[in-house]
């Protein structure tokens, strides 16, 4: 309204050649924006029987505009042009009757401030704008990229580590696997080896029968002279033994004991000296030092010297050998045929099997042993 306004301030309309007729001058209306440029409307009332509607610009040149119409009730006409800025800013308007031979024109033109133009700026800003638009694309494609390069890198290594630590369980259970295996390989071979030590130990088997004389009073032998018990509940001063009628000054000499389930008891051997004392009744304690043993008391094995035998259960019967040449003295668990414990001393003289029950009168008794030969073994 304002744009139409100021325009119509600057239209300078003239009529050329006037002729006699009904009518008025080319009316120019400023009718709005478009395609860049001002759109203008020429309009005129005259009732010509025949016109013809020209446009001109500043320099006097033909402008096309829109085909030229008519209103058949009215007999008026109009057309309309788009004016651009840098086309001169005017317009001019003739209207042609050819029967008549008159015509009349009306112009306008408008300052360049009212067309609508484009700022350097803007043009710059919209650049800037474009540009940025396209750096913070071209940024947040490049960051997604990156997170999913970092995502993916980090998934492989997420995978190489659990791999990794697959390859480390799998390592760790064949490790123990192999310990076990091997651990179990090393029972069985010591296993077999105990074996095989015990029927080696067992091919030296003797016959033992119980000396009636060589036994302490509060002791009872069995008619088979083989069981002996104690007769007496209460402990005595002097170590309750009796001493086996055999002796043995040299070699390998093996004899089994059935212990039961007695408390307490003490198998070994002797020297000859304690074995005449105790046959002669004479002193009130035995040498030490002349006495080779294992003994079992309150769940514990015992050799000579205190040492503590472990990891050994209790057994219902104890193998004994007596190897004089390499002075040792090996007691086995002849259930498990596996060693419960050995006793080494330099054996002077004749060695004598004693064995010493515990008080509560059950039999302790030598078990026969059929000889055998370390041959059938092998």
């Amino acid at each position: 309204m304002e744009l139409t306004a100021a325009i119509f301030i600057l239209v300078l309309a003239s009529t050329h050649q006037p002729t006699a007729g009904v009518g008025h001058d080319p009316l120019l209306v400023v009718d709005d924006y478009e395609d860049g440029g001002i759109r203008l409307k020429c309009l005129s009332e005259k009732l010509f029987s025949e016109a013809q509607l020209l446009w001109t610009d500043s320099r006097g040149d033909n402008i096309t505009g829109t085909p030229l119409s008519a209103d058949t009730s009215t007999a008026s006409v109009s057309s309309s042009i788009i004016l651009k800025a840098g086309s001169g800013n005017s317009a001019s308007c003739k209207i042609i009757d050819k029967q008549l031979k008159t015509s009349t024109e009306s112009s306008v033109a408008i300052a360049d401030a009212f067309f609508p133009s484009t700022s350097p700026w803007l043009a710059a800003l919209v650049v800037i704008l474009l540009l940025s638009i396209f750096l913070v694309l071209a940024a947040f494609y490049k960051i997604r990229k990156n997170n999913k390069e970092i995502t993916r890198a980090q998934k492989a290594r997420e995978q190489i580590q659990q791999d990794i630590d697959e390859l480390k369980q799998k390592l760790e259970e064949q490790k123990r696997r192999f310990h076990k295996e091997n651990e179990d390989a090393e029972k069985r071979i010591e296993n077999i080896r105990n074996e095989l030590k015990f029927r080696k130990a067992r091919s030296n088997a003797v016959n033992i029968t119980l000396d009636q004389k060589c036994k302490h009073p509060n002791l009872c032998i069995s008619n088979d002279n083989r069981r002996v018990k104690s007769s007496n509940k209460t402990e005595t001063a002097i170590k309750a033994i009796v001493v086996a009628t055999e002796g043995f000054p040299d070699k390998k000499h093996y004899w089994e004991v059935e212990v039961g389930n007695q408390s307490q008891w003490e198998l070994g051997v002797v020297s000859e000296k304690i074995r005449n004392m105790i046959m002669n009744n004479t002193g009130n304690s035995l040498p030490v030092n002349d006495l080779f043993s294992l003994q079992y008391s309150q769940g514990k094995y015992i050799l000579t010297g205190g040492e503590d035998v472990s990891d050994c259960k209790q057994c219902s019967v104890v193998g004994v050998l007596l190897d004089v040449e390499n002075t040792e003295l090996s007691f086995y668990n002849v259930e498990e045929m596996s060693p419960i414990g050995s006793v080494f001393s330099e054996f002077t003289g004749k060695q004598y099997p004693f064995f010493s029950p515990d008080s509560s009168g059950e039999w302790l008794g030598v078990r026969p042993v059929k000889p055998q030969t370390y041959d059938s073994f092998s």
